[in-house]
């Protein structure tokens, strides 16, 4: 009975001790099965390519995405029909929106949403030049932070060289097409209304608890707001965005590497 309890002893000890070394094994070898994450594929990539190459085919997808975005949003209603992108009221009157509609403004406010977004899609056009010289001015350093990256790292590049040129090139145009689109128009009837149609109602208790609920109680309309700087910011906001989407799934979709140059920078 020693020797058989001994012998057991011995088998299970060393049946133990394999299982550990081929837990050990497995463990060690899954570490070099898995795949490299995007930006490691990404930097491996860019390392060993030219820095002329990879500044180019950068420059490249950045001015496809320009293209992208001016085509999609200089459309007629490009930002209107686009959730991403769509300008809505300031802040501030915003708070009131559903207050002027409860009291039948759907109109007023529909008009002045619909005025702002058609000012930018006419805007939006006319900032190719912009976009395509501060592209061209960007150096390889800039090139390899944003190929580097996060998805974001194109937008970022752009306000922060471009955003002071381009509310000066872009809020002329925009307070034009705001006077054809008739937003500062809209704009003054939207505070007008709120003025006329709810300084009674909110004396009653319960319209002053639907506004208290939004916060907006303290509200008072003023057509001083600068509203074409709020409709700049946000139609550069928006062609931002759109560039950026544009960019990033050059990086990551085959299909959107249209040239040799961007699979040469970006496949895989």
């Amino acid at each position: 009975m020693k020797k058989i309890s001994l012998l057991s002893i011995l088998i299970c000890t060393s049946t133990l001790s394999m299982a550990f070394d081929l837990g050990n094994f497995v463990k060690e070898s899954s570490k070099h099965l898995q795949p490299s994450s995007s930006k490691e594929t990404s930097s491996s990539k860019s390392s060993g390519l030219s820095n002329s190459i990879v500044n180019n085919g950068l420059k490249e997808a950045l001015k496809i995405g320009v293209e992208y975005g001016i085509k999609e949003l200089g459309k007629e209603n490009g930002y209107l029909s686009n959730d991403k992108v769509k300008i809505l009221l300031p802040k501030d009157l915003r708070k009131v929106e559903k207050v002027v509609r409860k009291v039948g403004g759907d109109k007023v406010v529909d008009n002045l949403i619909i005025s702002m977004n058609k000012a930018a899609s006419k805007a939006v056009p006319k900032t190719t030049t912009i976009f395509i010289d501060a592209i061209s001015n960007m150096n390889i350093n800039d090139a390899k932070k944003i190929l580097l990256g996060d998805d974001d790292a194109a937008t970022e590049y752009f306000e922060q060289h471009t955003s002071n040129s381009l509310k000066e090139a872009i809020k002329p145009i925009i307070r034009e097409s705001m006077k054809e689109n008739h937003v500062i128009s809209y704009y003054e009837k939207f505070n007008q209304y709120y003025k006329s149609n709810t300084a009674n109602l909110v004396k009653n208790s319960g319209v002053m608890k639907y506004t208290k609920k939004f916060g907006i109680d303290s509200y008072i309309p003023s057509s001083e707001q600068n509203i074409d700087d709020y409709v700049t910011a946000q139609a550069i906001k928006g062609l931002y965005k759109m560039i950026s989407e544009k960019e990033s799934e050059i990086r990551k979709e085959p299909l959107a590497q249209t040239s040799e140059l961007l699979k040469k920078v970006f496949g895989n």
